[in-house]
């Protein structure tokens, strides 16, 4: 099957993204919500999470096994079908994540405890142990399953799935998306 493309946007639709805000995809009974950090530029310019080249998630789900094949970020409606919706800490697109302050960390912390109540999904994956300890005053928190719930749902950190993140290399994300399939299917 030809894998879908996307026009890229110009560095010009790029730059302009700067603030905006993508829809959360979500769906009823959901077995996984992925929650980033907040979204690229470039995502907020194509309007797809985790669209910006170089960003693993959508070939670290696949490699999990969350998916059947590699899905194009603009296949991101597929997902709830699957059982998986996406949303984000923090609405506010950025360059890098490190733009975002720590109150606005833990504001986001709290509207995502409020959307995971309202949407109740089996499990709550944030991709970032960083953000994470930030937005729910976690310092020790560490990758994988974690002790305390958010919303009344448990949660499992996984580590952030962008290019900027050289501390994980696509092999290592497919590893740890694949302890949360397993530990969720």
């Amino acid at each position: 099957m030809k894998r879908p493309t996307a026009r890229r946007p110009s560095a010009e639709e790029v730059a302009a993204a700067a603030g905006r805000t993508i829809p959360d995809l979500l769906g009823p009974g959901l077995r996984v919500l992925f929650s980033g950090i907040n979204p690229s530029l470039y995502s907020a310019a194509t309007g797809h999470h985790f669209a910006r080249p170089g960003n693993r998630f959508w070939p670290a789900l696949h490699g999990a096994g969350f998916t059947d094949r590699l899905l194009h970020p603009s296949e991101q409606h597929l997902l709830p079908a699957l059982g998986l919706g996406i949303t984000n800490v923090v609405a506010r697109a950025t360059a890098r994540a490190d733009e975002l302050s720590p109150a606005e960390l833990i504001e986001g912390g709290k509207l995502l405890t409020d959307r995971v109540r309202d949407t109740a999904p089996r499990y709550l994956a944030i991709l970032g142990v960083t953000a994470y300890r930030a937005a729910f005053g976690r310092p020790k928190a560490k990758l994988g399953p974690q002790p305390d719930e958010i919303g009344g749902v448990p949660v499992w950190v996984l580590p952030n799935p962008s290019g900027l993140n050289a501390h994980f290399q696509l092999p290592a994300l497919i590893t740890e998306f694949r302890r949360l399939n397993e530990a969720t299917a």
